[in-house]
């Protein structure tokens, strides 16, 4: 059988091949099809179990199959795997595209709402937002538009695809060996070790340096050679775009792109992409959107500037008397152990991954009464590793794949995603397994990984969105887990997860140095916590940098009079207190927006702050690490799913609205 089709097991990784998927897709899709023309010529009155259990049923089947394609195709790509990825995605895209818009299953979904009150609150959402759907799939649309809706689609999907492979593609060709050990002087020895062994791996003799952020990060914070960090910090900055190699430009992909979206929402009516795609946003508007964002960086901006003072200074110190772009992460690392006293090196020592897997989850059997086991399951590479999670009665609630280290062919960056999803239909069910994937340096044999702080944070971010998806108490799949989560509540689980990063109570529990084997002192830990705001001021307007750039561009951008690098030097006039250089191509990497679903979305980051601070501020009333506060959050936000809006489930767990404060608070940013 093709592996892909079980469905009476997790899926088999170490048995699919590429071969397997155009048929499994094929399959699916001609079931699927069949059935969803039984559903438009069924006379019977549609109701829950004869119409819309029958389209979940498709979906999951569907979505559970591809969603293994998908994460393959991130986590080891390769060039069969992913000409065979993209030929099924065109599938995938005209499949939905049509089920979309089809009128006769519209009109049933309208049948169903206009008996609405027939149905309980989660029924009544689900019918909601399958007809805001259809409406935003383009169901009303005359025919000829309909087609050009799903060419639109399909392009799209091409496109966000190809900005990834060449993203990936650019990233893997670079690389810089260097020999001479004067060059490398600063950096820590475990990266070097990790350099030694890619120079080796690749038959050569000295230090590898690739642009991957294992090994990209560590240079521009500890190179005292200034040239080098330049060097890689130029290769990182260009990578992808027409100052790179042309063969991996993203340029022409990402103004298609821009294209398409704004025709896309003329083909619906709206004024712009941003319009469209706030339909199903917690914000109505950009102008709402672009206020909360100027608002907040006037709040951080005296902030940030007094950051860049402080850089400035301490430059001269070490003969920098003007600070460049690849300065900035060498000399905030020299002015943290100035102003703090210690350095991330030193932290790193007392986070060995291991420790820090096992501190995680405490914390979570702690507030939320949860237990952990690393049990046996196919995975896709030696490095993986699969959890069982069980409640306070060994009941097993859910399941995930933790992939942590960085290699080659696998996708930048750290997310989480979801293998299956939770669901109850008639006679079958499932509980939700879901995709940790990480980025982290590689193990050298015989030892951990060490994680700086930063990757800790990572670490329960991407953990917090894997929570909200395995917790899911939702039967109805349409809404179990983050699935009908607005995407702007989408990041408050996982970024409440990162204030426990702070907590002496969490960091004495998961600390161990790597030799000495004792935990982080206070006296480092009470450093490293006054830290906690350092330059807090220039990143949250590096947040609201990217934020404004997104929304302005699905809003407000004329692709026929102007270039979204412009776009981007304008952003940067009124928000920047650090000045990129020209040459800097962020968007050609901005695969949040070009090749994700954070289009006209990516306030939600800051957005989500709110939420989750103002979240987080109840444990800090009743005790971070309360059960009574644990169980709350569970059964309000986390187990609640896309079941209802996520302003009504806030409200249900801090009994009022979203404040701002408590962000201004953590962050420092008041007076």
């Amino acid at each position: 059988m093709n592996p892909l089709l079980r469905r009476d097991t997790l899926p088999c990784f170490e048995q699919i091949n590429t071969a397997h998927i155009s048929p499994a897709i094929n399959k699916i899709i001609h079931e699927n099809k069949k059935i969803i023309k039984e559903i438009e010529l069924d006379n019977e009155e549609p109701n829950w179990s004869n119409f819309v259990s029958r389209l979940e049923k498709c979906d999951e089947k569907l979505s559970r199959v591809w969603s293994q394609i998908v994460h393959l195709n991130s986590v080891m790509n390769n060039n069969k795997l992913r000409n065979t990825y993209n030929k099924n995605l065109i599938k995938i895209t005209t499949y939905y595209s049509e089920l979309g818009q089809n009128e006769s299953i519209y009109q049933k979904f309208e049948q169903l709402n206009k008996r609405i009150d027939q149905f309980n609150k989660i029924q009544q959402k689900i019918i909601k937002d399958e007809i805001l759907g259809f409406k935003l799939g383009g169901v009303g649309l005359p025919k000829i538009k309909k087609k050009e809706y799903k060419e639109i689609k399909n392009e799209l999907s091409k496109l966000s695809a190809k900005f990834e492979e060449n993203l990936l593609d650019s990233i893997n060709k670079y690389n810089l060996l260097i020999s001479d050990k004067e060059k490398i002087k600063g950096i820590p020895e475990d990266i070097l070790n990790n350099a030694k062994n890619k120079a080796r791996a690749a038959k050569k003799q000295g230090w590898l340096f690739t642009l991957d952020f294992p090994s990209y990060v560590p240079v521009q914070q500890y190179a005292d050679d200034r040239q080098l960090r330049k060097d890689l910090y130029r290769a990182y900055s260009v990578k992808a775009s027409e100052l790179g190699d042309l063969k991996f430009d993203n340029t022409k992909v990402i103004q298609q792109i821009i294209k398409l979206k704004a025709n896309l929402a003329h083909l619906l009516g709206y004024k712009n992409y941003a319009e469209m795609a706030l339909q199903t946003r917690m914000a109505n508007t950009s102008a709402e959107v672009i206020t909360f964002l100027l608002d907040l960086a006037n709040k951080s901006k005296l902030f940030a500037k007094k950051d860049m003072d402080d850089l400035i200074k301490i430059g001269k110190t070490f003969g920098i008397n003007n600070v460049e772009a690849w300065d900035i992460a060498y000399l905030s690392e020299k002015l943290k152990n100035h102003k703090f006293n210690f350095s991330e090196n030193d932290i790193k020592q007392y986070f060995p991954d291991n420790k820090i897997l096992e501190g995680l989850f405490k914390v979570a059997k702690k507030i939320y009464g949860l237990k952990f086991q690393q049990i046996k399951a196919e995975i896709w590479h030696a490095d993986v590793r699969f959890f069982e999670i069980k409640d306070q009665f060994n009941k097993t609630i859910g399941q995930f794949y933790l992939d942590l280290y960085a290699r080659k062919n696998k996708r930048s960056g750290a997310w989480m995603d979801e293998a299956i999803s939770k669901y109850n239909f008639d006679n079958d069910s499932a509980l939700p397994v879901a995709f940790l994937t990480c980025n982290f340096t590689p193990p050298l044999k015989g030892q951990p990984s060490l994680l700086k702080h930063d990757e800790v944070i990572t670490l329960f971010h991407e953990f917090g969105h894997g929570l909200h998806h395995l917790l899911t108490e939702i039967n109805e799949y349409t809404v179990s887990g983050i699935k009908g989560v607005e995407w702007d509540a989408v990041e408050l689980p996982s970024q409440f997860m990162e204030n426990f990063c702070w907590e002496w109570s969490v960091i004495k529990d998961m600390s161990e140095h790597i030799e000495t084997k004792e935990s982080m002192p206070k006296s480092l830990f009470t450093k490293l916590l006054k830290s906690k705001n350092f330059q807090s001021g220039m990143q949250t307007l590096r947040q609201i940098e990217f934020s404004l750039f997104d929304i302005k561009l699905h809003s407000e951008f004329d692709a026929k009079n102007d270039n979204f690098m412009n776009l981007l030097e304008r952003v940067r006039d009124d928000i920047a207190v650090i000045r990129p250089p020209k040459w800097n191509r962020f968007p050609h990497s901005f695969s949040h927006i070009f090749a994700g679903g954070y289009a006209a979305g990516y306030y939600s980051y800051k957005w989500a702050e709110v939420l989750s601070a103002d979240a987080y501020s109840k444990f800090e009333e009743i005790g971070v690490l309360s059960k009574e506060a644990g169980d709350q959050f569970r059964k309000e936000i986390l187990s609640k799913g896309g079941s209802r809006s996520a302003l009504e489930s806030f409200i249900a767990f801090r009994g009022r609205e979203p404040s701002i404060n408590p962000l201004l608070k953590h962050h420092g940013l008041k007076d």
